[in-house]
């Protein structure tokens, strides 16, 4: 049996559906998204209307570039699709095509959009099961409660469109109609979940990765760094700027009693990202706190460290507990990365019995004991920025893996 030759793929919109006045800029953004996700097919054109994108294949295996549009936020579904001319033997024929490959039941779904069409809907739907039926009927049968498979007919305007398989997409909203924001990516579990999160409700992120050389070891970048290539096909790319922060902690622990080492290490933390947001035009900062997880997760020391910005703090998985964070990471492919040893500045300086409750007013008394500007100053000038995709190839002295 030939490989039927799809030539169109049938995109449908999200969440998009219940935008207004924006919709056109939202459905804009979202086929700009799927041009750049889809740049190494040049065959590709796309064709935008109200209630779907048209994905014109030229060509192109519909199986190669599904696995890319799987990952594009603002995409509920989308369908392999066949176009035949308003004529009731090419329907026929196209949705015998379809089914010939298939095994299991099946049921006709006949939408007439174009009302001129002579044949009423349910004798469309009769016409085509019984030619399905005719030549597959071992392997086929109908089923119209819960079937298999739903062979949906479109008679539009100028043209049928016919489709048996839905293939669910990433949802969410198009990345960047949300603004711009700046993701905490340590080498942990629910940072990149967080990230992944942001970028579901069309915001994009840049990262901001806090090194300790030499406490930290480069495998514990180039693990970072892994985590980035990961999420970054949800976007295209992804900006990660690296800071140095030996100095900085270490001068914290010089000062500070061990208890309130982690709290005050990450107010240094939030007041390095709202910098670096504001230099790159980012409009809030993105973390993978959750409630009581870790002493520097409770509602006291959010308080505590949080009151040091003043821009938006977003925490995607606040709500969320450890199973539910593990689940969404195997999803997406980050959790045997996140796992493997190799340990970030914050867990190599965790001290044995760090605060829980700790109170602004002592923060702000241990930062008054010393200058902490010129540290961060210095961190700020010796940031590393490296642009990272999903073709990123790391050239390191030390493997990952």
């Amino acid at each position: 049996m030939a490989k039927l030759v799809y030539e169109y793929i049938l995109v449908r919109y999200g969440e998009l559906t219940t935008k207004g006045k924006n919709k056109n800029e939202f459905i804009k953004k979202l086929a700009n998204n799927m041009k750049l996700a889809l740049s190494n097919y040049p065959n590709l054109v796309f064709e935008r209307t109200r209630d779907h994108i048209y994905v014109h294949l030229n060509g192109t295996d519909p199986d190669e570039v599904t696995p890319i549009l799987k990952n594009i936020f603002g995409i509920r579904s989308f369908s392999k699709t066949l176009k035949v001319e308003n004529n009731i033997e090419e329907i026929v024929k196209a949705g015998k095509d379809i089914m010939e490959d298939k095994q299991g039941t099946f049921k006709v779904i006949t939408k007439r959009a174009n009302k001129k069409f002579e044949i009423l809907s349910d004798k469309v739907n009769r016409m085509v099961a019984g030619e399905i039926l005719k030549n597959y009927g071992p392997n086929l049968k109908v089923d119209v409660h819960n079937p298999d498979y739903k062979l949906i007919v479109e008679i539009r305007e100028k043209n049928t469109y016919l489709m048996a398989e839905t293939i669910l997409g990433a949802q969410g909203f198009p990345v960047g109609v949300g603004g711009k924001a700046m993701l905490m990516l340590s080498g942990g579990i629910d940072s990149p979940v967080a990230g992944y999160l942001t970028m579901k409700r069309g915001v994009e992120i840049e990262c901001v990765h806090y090194a300790s050389m030499p406490y930290t070891s480069l495998a514990s970048l180039n693990k970072v760094k892994e985590l980035a290539k990961l999420i970054s096909g949800y976007q295209g790319q992804i900006k990660l700027h690296i800071i140095p922060f030996t100095n900085t902690q270490m001068e914290i622990y010089r000062v500070c009693d061990h208890s309130y080492a982690i709290t005050m290490m990450r107010r240094m933390m939030y007041r390095l990202a709202q910098s670096l947001a504001e230099r790159n035009k980012c409009l809030a900062i993105v973390n993978g706190e959750s409630i009581g997880q870790v002493a520097s997760q409770t509602l006291e020391s959010m308080a505590a460290i949080s009151e040091v910005v003043n821009i938006p703090v977003i925490r995607p998985c606040v709500t969320l507990d450890k199973l539910e964070i593990i689940d969404i990471a195997r999803q997406i492919n980050t959790y045997e990365t996140s796992i493997l040893p190799y340990e970030d500045c914050c867990t190599i300086f965790t001290p044995k019995n760090p605060v829980i409750k700790p109170k602004k007013d002592k923060c702000r008394w241990y930062e008054e004991k010393y200058d902490f500007e010129p540290f961060l100053k210095e961190a700020l000038e010796n940031v590393e920025t490296v642009i990272i995709s999903p073709s990123t190839k790391f050239d390191d002295n030390e493997d990952l893996f």
